[in-house]
């Protein structure tokens, strides 16, 4: 397998979800509480919302070349987003916003499937383009 721009740009969006939950994780998911000294929506805008974008140029600008391994990271990202949005779904019946938060983590959730069904089309294709 060779690294190719899309893997490294979804190695960056794998790196960049691994730092927002463990900054989550640090703090309690507290703003400002973690080691990174943002609140909750700049740390999601920041480390959460990048690796969507990201995850999905990654999937379009490989479109000839069968990569199996873009298709398993990109997998990867996407349950990290469902875990995410589970996370926050699950703490919204903590919070005042619970309406809004559950909004978030349900949102999360189905973004998460979209990225980790992108990723099964791309394995599924280097499959095909293999056989």
């Amino acid at each position: 397998m060779t690294v190719s721009i899309p893997h490294v740009i979804s190695g960056i969006s794998i790196i960049l979800l691994v730092i927002y939950g463990a900054d989550v994780i640090v703090g309690g998911g507290g703003a400002g509480d973690g080691f990174l000294p943002f609140d909750a929506m700049t740390r999601g805008i920041a480390f959460g919302f990048p690796p969507i974008i990201l995850s999905i140029i990654a999937f379009f600008i490989s479109k000839k070349p069968p990569f199996k391994g873009l298709g398993i990271m990109l997998i990867v990202t996407g349950i990290l987003i469902i875990i995410g949005g589970a996370m926050s779904a699950d703490s919204a019946a903590e919070s005042e916003n619970s309406t809004r938060i559950m909004g978030e983590g349900g949102s999360l959730i189905v973004i998460g499937a979209i990225i980790a069904a992108l990723g099964a089309i791309k394995i599924r294709k280097s499959k095909t383009s293999v056989s």
